[in-house]
């Protein structure tokens, strides 16, 4: 932070010609973050997960395309984030899991780790806004983040050309470009959550806690105890027909799909398998007439678009709080 501090002094003499502290704020947060262990150690943990995917999808890609009447073998860049022998989990699915951790690790002591070293009310005695301050810490990580996935997703499909020989279509390519986007705004938003905690809280150790506490309880806890209070006011669904059982499952997919890790599930799998029509369970009437044929990326969008918007709103609520709290925060030694 010496740095940032001694270019804000040299910025208060420079004229309006200087760059701006945003950038220089900007650019601080992102060598910062590269440099920090716990996102070193984070993001070979992703990269190692990546790479046994990749493995188990390069593996099991020859079963998969043996049926070239398969409309869905089309895709084989697709499949290579989608197929597993269940040994390892598809890559989406390790993004799911590990993208809240490393969205937490990049932004739990964001504030609260300037304010116990004593760097935030000397920052804020310098030509900065407090605005500045926030969005250049959330900027900064956010660069970091979409470098990470924008990397590991062009390492796939380069790998793919080389290892295959197979040319990847503009269809494959941009629903893997908008992949990378969701995924972007999924690990946003427990960054912006984590951002809001630090503010909240003086102590890095306590904002930490609480937001894992948080990623626990929303991605584990909440669907058992989804599932306590279905099983209480429903029938058992064994008892159930066809369609009643198709609206026991979207009862409860009403329920989870709340959940942020649930919302990613969701579009995920919209994007990266073109045959799917629906998020909820459909019924036999729904179903009929239905061509069996990939949807459009367009279509695709469509479906999925909700939740996209819920990520979205939920990542703006957060960085809205956050905000609010720190503007009418009273900064002392």
């Amino acid at each position: 932070m010496k740095s940032l501090l001694a270019y804000s002094k040299d910025h208060s003499l420079a004229g309006s010609k200087s760059v701006s502290p945003f950038w220089v704020m900007v650019k601080k947060e992102v060598a910062d973050q590269i440099h920090s262990w716990r996102f070193i150690i984070l993001a070979l943990l992703i990269l190692l997960t990546w790479l046994g995917s990749m493995y188990v999808s390069m593996s099991n890609i020859r079963t998969a395309m043996e049926n070239v009447q398969d409309h869905n073998t089309l895709y084989f860049y697709l499949k290579l984030l989608t197929i597993t022998d269940r040994s390892l989990p598809p890559f989406h699915v390790f993004i799911g899991f590990l993208g809240p951790l490393l969205g937490i690790a990049l932004g739990f002591d964001a504030i609260n780790s300037e304010q116990s070293n004593g760097t935030l009310i000397r920052l804020m005695a310098q030509p900065v806004y407090r605005d500045s301050l926030l969005n250049a810490k959330f900027t900064g990580s956010l660069i970091v983040i979409s470098i990470l996935f924008f990397s590991l997703n062009m390492l796939m499909v380069g790998g793919g050309m080389l290892l295959t020989g197979v040319h990847i279509e503009f269809a494959e390519f941009a629903r893997i470009l908008c992949f990378v986007g969701l995924s972007i705004i999924y690990v946003a938003f427990w960054l912006n959550l984590a951002i809001l905690l630090s503010v909240k809280f003086r102590q890095s150790a306590t904002s930490a806690l609480t937001a894992i506490a948080i990623w626990l309880f929303l991605t584990v806890f909440y669907p058992i105890l989804v599932q306590i209070v279905l099983k209480g006011i429903l029938p058992d669904p064994g008892d159930l027909n066809p369609d009643q059982l198709v609206i026991y499952n979207q009862i409860r997919h009403n329920f989870l799909v709340v959940m942020p890790s649930q919302m990613y599930t969701d579009g995920t799998t919209t994007l990266l398998m073109p045959v799917v029509r629906s998020m909820g369970p459909l019924t036999m009437e729904q179903m009929a007439m239905a061509v069996p044929a990939p949807l459009p990326l367009r279509e695709s969008l469509l479906i999925t678009w909700p939740q996209v918007s819920g990520l979205i709103a939920a990542t703006v609520a957060c960085f809205a709080i956050s905000y609010w709290l720190f503007m009418r925060r009273e900064i002392r030694t």
